[in-house]
């Protein structure tokens, strides 16, 4: 063997070791690259979705406490709308205590008076009303404020029912109120 064909040989197990080594380094590469490209993929999908969720909840938040606002909004005008309507309704009884009708209502509300308090009762009443009560068994007390009805007490004064307008709208406002927004809305 001569020094050429060992010099040649040693020079093709170069070469094929660094062709060797290329393709090696060819191919950590491309794992290098592939790994690189499937983290970034990923990050990219997670951020992704992270951010989509984050943007739907803020979304979500939005349009929640614009929803609360109209209802707040809603729920003013239309607490308004029943104050003025009670207002009405206020003005209404008010021409209503002048009717033959008021005259009959009151006597209704001493017969309801004595059934709960007994036959003989004081009542409370405007001075305008005090006329209606002629009955022995009624005895007219002092005069109230009011826009009609009356307050009834037993012969002892240790009960007393209220059956003002005042009374009965105070008492029956959320009724009233139902009422009114079934018909508003």
């Amino acid at each position: 063997m001569s020094i050429d064909t060992f010099l040649h040989e040693i020079e093709n197990r170069k070469k094929k070791d660094v062709e060797s080594l290329d393709k090696e380094l060819a191919d950590k590469k491309s794992a290098t690259e592939i790994k690189k490209n499937t983290a970034i993929k990923e990050l990219q999908e997670h951020y992704s979705t992270e951010a989509k969720i984050k943007s739907e909840r803020a979304a979500s938040r939005i349009v929640e406490a614009g929803k609360l606002e109209a209802k707040k909004i809603l729920f003013d005008a239309i607490n308004k709308n029943l104050g003025s309507t009670l207002n009405v309704i206020k003005q209404d009884l008010s021409t209503y205590t002048k009717t033959l009708e008021y005259k009959k209502a009151l006597q209704k509300m001493v017969e309801t008076s004595k059934k709960q308090l007994g036959k003989k009762i004081l009542v409370h009443c405007r001075e305008d009303d005090k006329a209606v009560f002629t009955s022995e068994d009624i005895d007219i007390g002092s005069s109230i404020q009011t826009l009609g009805g009356i307050i009834a007490e037993n012969s002892d004064g240790k009960k007393e029912m209220d059956l003002t307008f005042e009374e009965l709208l105070r008492t029956h406002e959320d009724e009233i109120k139902n009422a009114i927004l079934e018909k508003i809305m």
